[in-house]
């Protein structure tokens, strides 16, 4: 609930949304109002970044992901709703003690997901752009461990071949359809973390070749994608070896390929 002084600012802030384009209007115009505290100029300015173009997400400071509030700066992957399904996933795949890895990890939410539903899990995020990893290490708040690097290379070595769950949420968009984004990703989120090459598929093809080596015997892989992609990504994995299905939830429009080693 906004406080009261921003209260009576609600319609104009309504009415800028609207003609900035915003579907949500209300919402939106309700959290900015909270977010600024009162402070008129901070209200103005939180406007400004979101008929700006930035996310809400951004311009606020967090997410909602999974019933968690997940901190999201400037420059950082926005965790999205359907995302929940692969955070589901992981947690019911993770026994008591598990070794859990989020691998391209954005803002950790995929993490604090598992670590809120299963505390006892050892975990392991890792991204390879600094923000991401400056952020997921606030998420996180020292109950995991945070490392920087390009997929496994990031991990430490005495991890190979004893990861139980891993986690992933690679880019996966076709490098053409980036362009048919909305402007609030392709103009305010990292390349790095949309963009999956010609198919959408390059990096699920490097995770599928390395990840064998990394994982326990029975353990279990997800991996985001998009019901298109979702058989050739598929069949990815099943060549690498893993036994794989089609994880889907069509309110949040989420799929996930589930592989056991």
């Amino acid at each position: 609930m906004p406080p009261p002084e921003a209260q009576s600012l609600l319609p104009e802030l309504v009415r800028a949304l609207r003609a900035g384009g915003s579907v949500f209007a209300e919402d939106e115009a309700a959290l900015l109002a909270q977010a600024a505290g009162g402070d008129p100029a901070r209200l103005a300015g939180l406007l400004a970044e979101r008929l700006d173009g930035r996310p809400l997400e951004q311009v606020l400071g967090w997410a909602e992901f999974a019933g968690i509030r997940i901190g999201v700066a400037p420059g950082v992957f926005v965790p999205r709703r359907r995302t929940e399904l692969l955070a589901r996933e992981a947690i019911a795949a993770c026994a008591p003690g598990a070794i859990a890895v989020d691998l391209c990890c954005g803002s950790g939410a995929i993490g604090a997901a598992i670590l809120a539903a299963r505390p006892g899990v050892r975990l392991y995020a890792s991204d390879v752009s600094a923000a991401s990893v400056a952020c997921a290490a606030g998420n996180l708040a020292g109950r995991a461990t945070v490392l920087r690097g390009d997929l496994f290379a990031a991990l430490p070595g005495g991890l190979r071949g004893r990861i139980d769950v891993l986690a992933v949420n690679a880019p996966y968009v076709p490098s053409e359809a980036i362009a048919f984004m909305p402007p609030e990703a392709r103009e305010h989120e990292p390349l790095a973390s949309l963009d999956g090459g010609s198919d959408g598929l390059d990096v699920h093809r490097r995770i599928a070749a390395e990840a064998a080596e990394w994982l326990h015997p029975s353990s279990t892989l997800l991996i985001e994608t998009s019901s298109a992609q979702a058989g050739a990504s598929a069949a990815l994995f099943s060549a690498a070896g893993f036994t794989t299905r089609i994880a889907r939830d069509e309110t949040r429009d989420a799929t996930v390929i589930v592989a056991t080693a």
